[in-house]
């Protein structure tokens, strides 16, 4: 492979992480206030917020691409193919990480909830001061093995035109009919850039679990 094979692989790279990092966020934000619905007293709420997450996990990513983008967006709203993937992943990471969040949650012993409520506590300062710690810590590994899966599942964005690594690793593949070796090329990338997420969440975990023992 040559070197302007290597850098039209490398152009895909920036997109890829983008779309990684903007829908993990957005996700991870989203899915607090997801969260808070699925655990909410309103029985309402709570059936309609846990239908939701079971419909937005049941149907897979890419026909979720492809409602968004040639759906909605052929035929209300004109959408881009970068944000069509932003918000169809984005949404899929808010009902995951709703879900990461919930059993975070319910790993914190009932005890805790007891105490606090003899000290008088809030339910915000319980929520903040208590459980967000521990939550947090809890829910950790396993925010980072999907920030991983996340970054896997941006390749599904290339059958909407969006030109991330898998995109212009098949671009390459058919110009060049060399698909093995480009497509190996695009998994190494998929691998160099996972390590370094799996590198940091061990080390965060470390950490935090030396700071709860002291």
């Amino acid at each position: 492979m040559t070197a302007a094979d290597f850098l039209a692989i490398l152009r895909g790279l920036p997109l890829t992480i983008a779309l990684t990092m903007g829908a993990f966020t957005a996700g991870a934000l989203l899915g607090i206030p997801l969260l808070a619905a699925r655990q909410s007293r309103l029985l309402p709420l709570r059936f309609v917020s846990m239908v939701l997450i079971q419909i937005v996990r049941g149907i897979p990513p890419i026909l979720w691409l492809f409602i968004i983008f040639f759906g909605l967006g052929m035929s209300y709203v004109p959408i881009s193919p970068f944000n069509a993937a932003l918000i169809g992943l984005s949404l899929i990471a808010a009902a995951n990480m709703a879900e990461i969040y919930r059993g975070a949650l319910a790993s914190i012993h009932f005890g805790q909830w007891e105490a606090s409520r003899s000290l008088d506590l809030g339910r915000w300062s319980t929520l903040v001061d208590i459980a967000a710690p521990q939550v947090f810590r809890v829910a950790l590994p396993s925010a980072a093995s999907y920030l991983i899966g996340l970054m896997k599942e941006t390749a599904v964005a290339s059958t909407i035109g969006v030109a991330e690594l898998a995109f212009q690793g098949n671009q390459l593949s058919q110009s060049t009919f060399r698909g093995l070796e480009v497509f190996a090329i695009v998994g190494l990338f998929y691998v160099l850039l996972s390590l370094p997420v799996a590198w940091l969440s061990r080390a965060a975990d470390a950490y935090l679990q030396a700071k709860v023992a002291r």
